[in-house]
C-alpha cells in the first residue's frame, strides 16, 4: 500500500468551505424561490441576507481556487491529456457501469500529476472553470444589478440573468449529489472522504494490478 499526499492543506479547507457554501447557497436559495411568503422555512430578509454573504464568500473562494492552481502543483490535475482520451474515457465508463460492480480494479489509480480519471478530470475543468464561473459572474450581477446595462438588444437583463443564475443551481445540485455518491466509489465506501480530510490517499495493492492506457 502506497500512501501519497494529494490534497495539500489549502485544497481540503477550500473544499470543505465551498462545500458548506453551497449548501447554504442552495437551501437558502430554495427559501427564497419556493417558500411561502405568509409562512416561510427562513424569512424573505433572513434568507437573501444569508444567501449574499454565501455567494459573497463562495466568489472569494473561487478566487482562492484559480490562484492557487496558477502558484501551485494543484493545477496540474486540471490540464487534460486528450491523446487518446475518448479511448480512456470509454474505459472509464465502463468502469463505473459494470466493471465496479465486479469488484473490477480502477483502471486509472491516483497518481501525483493526476489525482482524477479521465471523466473526473473533464467533468471538474467544466465544472469549476465553467459551470462555477457562471454561477459566480451572475450571482454578483444579480447583486449588483446597477453594474449592468438595463436593456441589451431591446430586451432586459435582469430576468435573463435571474433564469440562468437559477438553471445553473439546480447543475450545482445535480452535481453535488453525483459528487458524493462517487466519492463512495473508493477502495472502501468513507476511504475518499478520509483523503480529503487528512490530504493522503493510499494506492492499496488492488491498485497496483491497474494498468493506465495512453
Amino acid at each position: 500500500m502506497k500512501a501519497m499526499y494529494l490534497y495539500p492543506l489549502w485544497v481540503r479547507v477550500w473544499h470543505w468551505l465551498n462545500a458548506l457554501m453551497c449548501v447554504i447557497l442552495l437551501l437558502t436559495g430554495m427559501s427564497l424561490h419556493f417558500s411561502s411568503k405568509n409562512d416561510p422555512i427562513i424569512s424573505f430578509d433572513t434568507s437573501m441576507l444569508v444567501h449574499n454573504i454565501a455567494g459573497i464568500t463562495m466568489s472569494l473562494l473561487y478566487a482562492v481556487f484559480l490562484i492557487g492552481n496558477v502558484i501551485s502543483h494543484n493545477g496540474v490535475h486540471y490540464k487534460v491529456d486528450f491523446h487518446g482520451y475518448f479511448k480512456r474515457l470509454f474505459i472509464q465508463i465502463k468502469y463505473y457501469g459494470v466493471g465496479i460492480f465486479k469488484g473490477e480494479p480502477h483502471p486509472f489509480p491516483a497518481t501525483d500529476n493526476c489525482k482524477f480519471n479521465p471523466m473526473q478530470q473533464v467533468a471538474y475543468v467544466g465544472v469549476m472553470y465553467g459551470l462555477v464561473a457562471a454561477l459566480v459572474l451572475t450571482g454578483v450581477a444579480l447583486l449588483f444589478p446597477e453594474s449592468i446595462p438595463e436593456n441589451l438588444f431591446g430586451a432586459g437583463t435582469i430576468l435573463p440573468i435571474a433564469l440562468a443564475h437559477t438553471i445553473l443551481s439546480y447543475f450545482i445540485a445535480l452535481f453535488l449529489i453525483g459528487h458524493l455518491y462517487l466519492a463512495t466509489t473508493g477502495h472502501t465506501p468513507l476511504s475518499n472522504y478520509k483523503t480529503m480530510i487528512t490530504g493522503v490517499h493510499f494506492e492499496h495493492q488492488t491498485d497496483e494490478l491497474e494498468g493506465t492506457v495512453k
